[in-house]
């Protein structure tokens, strides 16, 4: 008679692991959603009321896209620059800005100069500075 033995521990150990790894896998597949708590409460700010530093942050990085976070511990500024354009005209959408269990969610949109618009040869540098009160969360930029 053969010994059923070993290969019958062996099948039930690798049950037990692909069992275990489902599990382990299982608890992590919902961790890549974001769960929005609530919309946040913002203010779109005119570059004349921009701190002096956050305005110097801003102009060493126009020419290229650029995401910047900078608080003065009373707001928070959320700033998103899409670098140089050839022509002006252009203008920035909040398509988002909510809290989520873990971070504060920010999206934006690009919004190309109207057919109506003159959009002339002089390269813009478009950006939006958005404040909100101060939290002290993570920012995902999407």
């Amino acid at each position: 008679m053969k010994n059923y033995k070993p290969k019958a521990y062996f099948l039930l150990r690798a049950a037990a692991c692909i069992l275990l790894l489902g599990l382990l896998t299982g608890c992590g597949l919902n961790s890549g959603k974001t769960t929005k708590l609530r919309d946040l409460d913002f203010t779109v700010v005119s570059e004349e009321l921009l701190p002096a530093e956050l305005t110097q942050l801003i102009e060493e990085r126009k020419t290229e896209a650029f995401k910047i976070t900078y608080s003065d511990k009373e707001y928070l500024y959320l700033c998103v620059g899409y670098g140089r354009q050839e022509t002006g005209g252009y203008s920035i959408a909040v398509d988002e800005l909510y809290l989520s269990d873990n971070s504060i969610h920010i999206g934006t949109s690009l919004l190309g100069p109207g057919p109506e618009e003159k959009k002339g040869n002089t390269p813009s540098y478009p950006y939006i500075v958005v404040k909100l009160e101060y939290m002290d969360e993570t920012v995902e930029f999407e």
